[in-house]
Order: structure tokens, then C-alpha cells, then sequence
């Protein structure tokens, strides 16, 4: 028996790149509410503007101005009851480990992503909040 989705679930992705934000929309559209923004400064506005309904960020890592790490880190520190994630096309590094290791993070994912992998680690996160 699957376990069924709650639709309620908003999710905030950052990312850089166009083509990414609609690749991600696209995919989880149908179990989630899907918020995108270009930037990690958009992305703590978007975070402001709908701070009682994201449960979930999911940032990428390399972005010009301010990497996932460091927008987290901001976004973190003013909505603390959220679950936060990096999504990486890079390697794990030293920055990734630090913010896993001090919990500023739950999980990092690779790109390519798998769909299902993010959504198992969404349900595993958000049983805590």
C-alpha cells in the first residue's frame, strides 16, 4: 500500500538556471504546491511572501551572488521550522559536509535528481515539523 501525499506540502526551489526550475515544476507539480525562484535573494523573498506555507526548500548549490549554502544559511536563520536541501550538479565538498554536519541541511542531492529520492527524504523531513 502507498502512502499517499499530502497536497498541502509547499515547496520552495532555488535555482540559477531557467530550464531547471521548470524541469523540477514539472515534475513534482502533481504531489506538491511548486514555488521557484532564480536566486537565493528571490528566494528569501518568495520566503517571506509565503513564509506559513513553505515546508520545504530545495536550493541548488553554484549560484552567482549567494551559493545554496549561504542562502540557506540567511533563510535558516529567520524560518528555522523548515526543511532545507541542496541540490548539486557538483561534488560533495567541505561546504556540503559542514552544513549536513551541523544540521543546517537535512540531505544533499546529485543532478540528474531522482524524483523518488527527493520525495522519500520530503516525507522524512517533514514528519519532524
Amino acid at each position: 500500500m502507498t502512502k499517499s501525499i499530502p497536497s498541502n506540502i509547499m515547496i520552495l526551489y532555488v535555482d540559477d538556471e531557467e530550464s531547471n526550475l521548470f524541469i523540477f515544476e514539472k515534475m513534482f507539480e502533481r504531489n506538491y504546491r511548486v514555488l521557484t525562484a532564480l536566486s537565493g535573494s528571490e528566494g528569501l523573498a518568495k520566503l517571506e511572501g509565503h513564509s506559513n506555507e513553505i515546508i520545504v526548500v530545495i536550493s541548488d548549490m553554484r549560484m552567482p551572488l549567494m551559493n545554496g549554502v549561504e542562502f540557506i544559511k540567511k533563510a535558516k536563520s529567520i524560518y528555522a521550522n523548515i526543511a532545507y536541501f541542496i541540490l548539486t550538479g557538483f561534488d560533495f565538498n567541505d561546504e556540503i559536509e559542514e552544513a549536513l554536519n551541523t544540521q543546517l541541511i537535512h540531505k544533499f542531492f546529485t543532478k540528474p535528481f531522482e524524483m523518488q529520492e527527493i520525495e522519500l527524504a520530503i516525507a522524512e523531513a517533514i514528519k519532524d515539523l
